[in-house]
């Protein structure tokens, strides 16, 4: 069912809130990484506070929703996500890779409630997806695993095992989000490893493809509700977005893939924020 024009304000609002925030908490703890976390807003804050069957209060609830962030560099926008979910206090999100802190620079299962897998080393996630969605058919729940993908993380050479794997057992569900922003920790994809015709890679594995504005809150949840429905394969939303959306400099620099920002990015951050 399509979102209504309340919900997509409301949820756009949230991603605004998120934004600002990300930068509030980086520049404060000097550490991080923006430019994923901004590009991936839209899809987390999507699935928390729309899409997935989960319960912060009961995190081992049986039939649930999970979430593998395999990008887990982004781990400072899952945090934000999971605060404000309920998963734990918002004011842990200031203890962001300090000493003692459970949220760590990238997800882990031993620290923080929620999270389903330890991440961090790219091209794990997937192959770790499929091996949770079989599980779950096995045992009969009706639920979905989400796995969300960076593009430089897919010249991993695991991801495609994964991939032909899940198509061979036509896992259907299991979902996976490309964040196809173009951009990496080194340059642009283009560049260090050309990925050619993503569609038709993924299509040639036994995919259902989908593809989406990853900043258009109704196209991405209208690219969701198909994937959900869709039975016989595993489905990837292919949603093209833009590496540090929301913060002109940041916006498709490879530079902003984890660096500190200074007083004065800071102000200039907040302000083009501030008029969103």
């Amino acid at each position: 069912m399509s979102l209504s024009l309340t919900r997509i304000e409301e949820l756009s609002g949230l991603c605004k809130k998120f934004r600002r925030q990300l930068i509030d908490i980086l520049y404060s703890v000097q550490t991080g990484h923006p430019g994923g976390s901004l590009s991936c807003t839209e899809i987390l804050a999507l699935l928390f506070f729309e899409k997935m069957n989960i319960d912060p209060a009961h995190t081992n609830m049986e039939g649930r929703d999970r979430l593998i962030l395999s990008k887990g560099h982004a781990a400072p926008m899952l945090y934000i996500n999971m605060a404000h979910r309920g998963y734990f206090k918002l004011e842990d999100l200031d203890t962001l890779r300090q000493t003692g802190s459970h949220l760590q620079g990238h997800p882990c299962y031993h620290k923080t409630p929620g999270i389903e897998l330890s991440t961090g080393s790219l091209g794990l996630g997937l192959s770790a997806g499929v091996g949770m969605a079989l599980s779950d058919r096995l045992n009969r729940r009706n639920s979905h695993v989400y796995v969300l993908l960076g593009d430089g993380e897919i010249q991993e050479g695991i991801i495609w095992e994964a991939a032909m794997s899940a198509g061979k057992y036509k896992v259907d569900n299991l979902i996976a989000i490309l964040d196809n922003n173009g951009v990496q920790l080194d340059g642009t994809i283009r560049d260090i490893m050309p990925l050619g015709d993503v569609q038709a890679k993924w299509s040639s594995f036994g995919w259902n493809v989908i593809t989406a504005d990853g900043h258009d809150i109704a196209a991405l949840s209208d690219a969701f509700d198909l994937a959900v429905r869709h039975r016989g394969s595993p489905t990837i939303i292919i949603a093209g977005t833009v590496k540090g959306k929301g913060i002109s400099f940041m916006e498709g620099k490879n530079q902003w893939h984890g660096k500190p920002v200074t007083q004065k990015e800071y102000r200039m951050a907040v302000e083009e924020l501030s008029v969103q």
